[in-house]
């Protein structure tokens, strides 16, 4: 944020300036962990459930943070510092004047699914073309969007932002931030249905995007989702899928044995060969994506094509690995019952026995068991193999497949009994939300070798 200074950062959010004599100087970055301050830094004393960031001023100020925003300072600490009545209002605030003061394009991305996906595919493509700041991480909530809009300096000249939520309200806020010039829409599903009731209310909390996007600006969206369909707005539409009416439409879908994906994208005339170095048909939305960011930016084919080999999966995100033994399909990151069908889909492409390694899909609601068992005949419908589950919800699952599951108490029973359910030569897939923490399973199949 170098062209907003610590003066002007007080003023707009109705701070008062202590500590500070000197010649007034810009700030950069917000930051709300001191061991990443860095010389110029503005460091964020957020109040959490395991530390009070006011505690850590003094280090922040002693690692060159410029100024720290602040709602009090410890004894013994002088500033400088902005001392406000609310941390979140304020640095929303700044953030807001800063990004109104900034002339490049913005990509919001907003979906039940594949935010960070898309993020990390749009990325990759326009930065064929253009320097382009994205989204750290999955850093996509009201304290993670405006410390993004923080680090747009002036040599970039895009920016792709993820914003996530999980209630009404909460994209009015982060829209109000980043104001974006072209809005994504991934997908309207069956997440955060605690919070936001049924996909009516997805619909609406997500579209509230809508009302801070300038009226000549770009809403990209999933013209295979029922939901999405129905946007009506001001703003030049583009629609993207396998359906023959989306203008951006994927044609020729191969999966590959390697674990890449191949398809052509068409549209108005324009045909690009794309090859995907990720497993999945969701991989396939994700670079119409991209392709569509590139079309309406003026992208050319051939940086486009560049850009979706280009990407690279985040973390654990349906990471395929041929483990010698097996082919594992890594996918712990979340879940939802929208994910959890494209993943099965995809997993029956694959060679071998299908197995699913699973656990609760969570935020799901008073509907939860229901979704659960409607998980398990999917499965069942699609030809899964067998399925291992633990978690509360997840029973219901493994009662919906019957013989073809086993259900377990513990994470740690269904690891245990890991080495004699799978098969040299399955495919598997390992997937449940976060909070259920399967990633030992995973690290487990991945150790697996044939029987002695």
């Amino acid at each position: 944020m170098r062209s907003m200074t610590i003066s002007g950062a007080a003023a707009v959010c109705g701070g008062r300036l202590v500590g500070y004599t000197g010649e007034d100087r810009p700030i950069g970055r917000a930051v709300i962990d001191s061991r990443q301050v860095q010389p110029g830094d503005l460091f964020v004393a957020y109040r959490g459930e395991k530390a009070d960031g006011h505690s850590f001023i003094a280090g922040a100020l002693e690692s060159g943070a410029a100024c720290c925003l602040a709602e009090y300072l410890p004894e013994g600490v002088s500033g400088p510092a902005i001392l406000v009545g609310n941390v979140q209002k304020a640095l929303e605030d700044i953030c807001t004047a800063y990004r109104t003061g900034l002339h490049i394009p913005v990509i919001g991305i907003t979906g039940s699914v594949g935010k960070t996906t898309a993020k990390e595919m749009i990325s990759a493509v326009l930065s064929q073309h253009m320097n382009v700041l994205k989204t750290e991480g999955n850093l996509n909530n009201r304290i993670g969007v405006p410390m993004t809009v923080s680090r747009i300096e002036e040599e970039h000249q895009a920016a792709v932002i993820e914003m996530g939520i999980s209630g009404f309200g909460e994209m009015t806020a982060l829209a109000r931030i980043a104001q974006p010039t072209i809005a994504v829409f991934t997908v309207i599903g069956h997440a955060h249905l605690e919070f936001l009731h049924d996909l009516d209310g997805v619909y609406r909390a997500k579209t509230e995007m809508l009302g801070f996007l300038p009226k000549d600006g770009t809403v990209i969206y999933n013209g295979d989702d029922a939901m999405l369909r129905r946007l009506d707005c001001p703003q030049r539409l583009i629609s993207y899928g396998l359906g023959e009416d989306c203008l951006v439409r994927a044609v020729d879908i191969e999966q590959l044995p390697s674990g890449r994906t191949r398809c052509r994208i068409n549209c108005s005339g324009r045909s690009i060969n794309a090859e995907i170095p990720a497993y999945g048909q969701h991989m396939v939305y994700a670079a119409l994506e991209g392709a569509a960011a590139g079309f309406a930016m003026g992208l050319s084919d051939a940086e486009i094509e560049a850009g979706i080999a280009a990407y690279k999966t985040v973390g654990r995100r349906g990471v395929v690995t041929d483990t010698g033994y097996i082919t594992l399909v890594d996918d712990c990151y979340n879940a939802n019952p929208d994910s959890m069908r494209c993943a099965i889909d995809s997993l029956m492409k694959l060679p071998g026995r299908h197995v699913c390694v699973l656990s609760d899909m969570r935020e799901m609601g008073s509907n939860s068991p229901e979704m659960h068992r409607e998980l398990g005949e999917y499965a069942l419908e699609r030809g899964i193999d067998f399925a291992a589950a633990y978690g509360p919800m997840s029973k219901y699952l493994a009662e919906a497949m019957g013989s073809r599951a086993a259900y377990f108490e513990t994470r740690d029973e269904l690891i245990a009994a890991l080495p004699e359910l799978i098969r040299k030569g399955d495919s598997v897939l390992v997937k449940a939300s976060l909070g259920m923490h399967l990633e030992p399973a995973a690290d487990t199949l991945k150790t697996l070798t044939e029987k002695k």
